[in-house]
């Protein structure tokens, strides 16, 4: 039978204390006496004790939980975000509530009672298509909400932007000094509201500049997508440029412009991404993105941890253009 944990009571016992005491002494800014306190701590470490935060949580009007909701957790930049903010608030002594929203359109309830149960302080919606219901539930039940990367018509949550008008205007000046006559726009069936935001806003320079665009979506966010946007749009010889408008898509596309499509980048295809995931970087892509700095947007999430209730920022996240090897020089 497995071996059972020390409780408080088990504390009290071998440091001749009361049970209250020993919950003071584990409690920030209660007052115990040293005395007592020395004897309490002598006992937890002979006895290996550990304080149960999440029962201390469950007793108080919030926790040390901040619950993040997110559906694709597996697409690179979901777990890039993941990775970096799970492992900001643990600096901070708080603790990471992972919600798996992938099939919460078809019931949120067992999200919602989670994120409720377990009292969590703050909810983060990352980038992505978490359901819209989930937003309104936290809402209404005075939970504080940041999301990132969805704009919502709120004054009372924080909301985090990456600046995707000035990506895709990069995107655009720079597949217009590549010389591109006639580019393709790429995006999934998703219909976020980011993947909006940078495919019309590239769209209208491109235009205004006399640049014939292609525009194609569907399917999922995946490289899959990538690939069939490839295979159906470069059977048109005379697009020579692409914008995806996500990384993860522009590598697919890369694999199938190259390897199926008989295309040479950057020579006559110049393909740019958005987000610079870690694969961006690999050698067998060296793919010219937007990035837009994981730094940044967790810094933005953690502060907005701190503002109190009922006061919203909305921060946009600065994009850089990283040039690499599939835009033509």
């Amino acid at each position: 039978m497995a071996k059972s944990f020390v409780t408080s009571v088990e504390v009290a016992q071998r440091a001749g204390v009361s049970r209250s005491a020993v919950s003071r002494t584990f409690t920030e800014g209660a007052s115990v006496s040293p005395e007592v306190r020395r004897k309490v701590l002598k006992a937890a470490q002979e006895l290996g004790y550990r304080v149960n935060r999440l029962a201390q949580g469950l007793n108080n009007a919030s926790s040390n939980l901040v619950g993040v909701v997110g559906a694709n957790l597996s697409l690179p930049f979901i777990a890039k975000q993941l990775d970096m903010l799970s492992l900001g608030l643990l600096r901070r002594g708080q603790q990471c509530l992972l919600l798996n929203a992938a099939d919460a359109r078809s019931d949120i309830a067992p999200l919602i009672e989670l994120i409720f149960e377990f009292r969590a302080r703050a909810i983060v919606v990352l980038s992505g298509e978490p359901p819209a219901s989930i937003v309104d539930e936290c809402l209404a039940n005075g939970v504080k909400l940041i999301v990132i990367n969805r704009l919502l018509e709120r004054s009372d949550t924080d909301v985090i932007l990456s600046d995707d008008i000035l990506g895709a205007t990069l995107a655009a000046r720079r597949l217009t000094d590549a010389r591109c006559r006639k580019v393709a726009v790429v995006t999934s069936g998703s219909g976020t509201p980011t993947q909006i935001r940078r495919a019309e806003a590239f769209g209208r320079i491109m235009k205004d500049d006399g640049i014939d665009v292609v525009g194609w979506h569907d399917g999922p966010t995946t490289y899959e997508t990538g690939l069939k946007a490839a295979r159906e749009l470069l059977a048109d010889p005379a697009i020579d440029g692409a914008f995806c408008v996500t990384d993860l898509m522009a590598l697919g596309f890369l694999d199938a412009a190259r390897h199926e499509m008989g295309r040479s980048v950057p020579d006559d295809l110049s393909v740019i991404g958005f987000d610079d995931i870690p694969q961006a970087s690999w050698k067998s892509y060296e793919l010219t993105t937007i990035a837009q700095s994981f730094e940044v947007l967790t810094e933005a999430v953690l502060a907005a941890l701190d503002h109190a209730d009922g006061q919203s920022v909305i921060q946009n996240v600065p994009v850089t253009l990283v040039e690499r090897q599939t835009v033509r020089r």
